[in-house]
């Protein structure tokens, strides 16, 4: 069996980065026997310069795409999308769009306690299918203690963070989600799990 590292940037409030994480699953089960993954999430903020406390969803979305009749007809294509890979998105849920950059600082604290998968699936679920607050830190606090995550992340783990991310934007990486392989090759968007295991089975054998 051929043992890999695949790096995925994403940002847990991009519906298409849950999607792909739910295909990517799929891809490597499908890939079982002949190749063994091991995951790591590096993070991509779509909205670097949003403020600290996150925006009204509706306003946001209306700057976005010009109407919330637009965002919502993106939304509807979403969750049919998201259903096949058994996503409950709950659009109508969300009030607001976060700044996830504690979100990703905490993530980078789960990955180094090797609690990194539960913890992304637990922050994507949150906004998701709940329509939590994960910019909140309250909200943050909770999952990590039910991911079973000691501490919480320091203030160095911003400057390290954005080094991470400094670094993914330098490998011309420019929309999420992405995955990387064995850091040769970049395989872009939300593929059917088939299309990304052929993907995933070429790049490892480059």
């Amino acid at each position: 069996m051929q043992r890999i590292r695949i790096e995925v940037a994403s940002d847990v409030i991009c519906p298409w980065c849950y999607i792909g994480k739910r295909r990517l699953a799929k891809a490597l089960a499908l890939l079982g026997g002949e190749i063994e993954a091991r995951i790591e999430w590096l993070p991509f903020q779509l909205n670097p310069g949003m403020p600290a406390e996150g925006v009204a969803r509706a306003e946001y979305r209306r700057a976005k795409f010009g109407s919330l009749q637009r965002s919502r007809e993106l939304d509807a294509r979403v969750a049919r999308e998201g259903a096949g890979e058994g996503i409950r998105f709950a659009f109508e849920r969300m009030q607001r769009t976060p700044n996830t950059m504690t979100a990703h600082r905490l993530i980078d604290l789960a990955q180094r306690q090797e609690k990194g998968e539960p913890m992304v699936d637990a922050l994507f679920r949150a906004y998701f299918e709940d329509g939590r607050d994960i910019g909140d830190e309250s909200v943050l606090a909770g999952l990590a203690g039910d991911c079973g995550i000691t501490g919480w992340p320091q203030a160095a783990d911003v400057e390290r963070v954005a080094r991470l991310e400094e670094h993914v934007r330098e490998l011309g990486i420019s929309g999420v989600p992405t995955f990387i392989v064995e850091r040769r090759s970049g395989i872009s968007g939300a593929y059917p799990p088939e299309q990304l295991a052929a993907a995933i089975r070429e790049a490892a054998a480059a």
